[in-house]
């Protein structure tokens, strides 16, 4: 991400912080309210970053030396796979959304209870149940 784009984010992060702070009643750590706000802000950010992003056009003279076809096949597979597996992610309710997005940040499973509100219990049973329902929805390729 280039400066400015992080300048950006981190003034929608704190411009966030500062509009929730009145709503902040004190039933999670101060700490965890500060970290959901963050990374809901930031998550939004790159949706709508995303959305409006305009593929980088190739010139003719460009296009001989660009990557190898095969290569290029490829990574379009790995991005059309991974874009549906966002999709089946984006689709879930949104408890299970935030547990699959906070596993995916490598976070681990006290933090992601302590954000949560749920036991490292619970987290550690319902990121299984997800993984394998959309392993199962991904290679069905069903609708999440």
């Amino acid at each position: 991400m280039d400066p400015e784009k992080r300048r950006d984010l981190s003034q929608e992060i704190h411009f966030a912080l500062w509009i929730s702070l009145k709503n902040y009643e004190a039933r999670c750590s101060l700490r965890t309210w500060v970290y959901r706000i963050a990374h809901n802000t930031a998550a939004t950010y790159i949706v709508r970053q995303r959305r409006s992003k305009i593929e980088n056009l190739v010139s003719l003279n460009d296009l001989d030396t660009t990557s190898h076809p095969s290569d290029a096949a490829r990574d379009s597979e790995e991005r059309l796979a991974l874009a549906r597996l966002y999709e089946l992610i984006h689709r879930l309710k949104p408890l299970d959304r935030q547990l699959m997005l906070l596993y995916l940040e490598d976070m681990d499973t006290a933090s992601i209870a302590e954000i949560t509100g749920i036991s490292p219990v619970n987290v550690r049973s319902q990121i299984h149940r997800i993984k394998v329902l959309l392993t199962q929805r991904f290679h069905a390729g069903g609708p999440a």
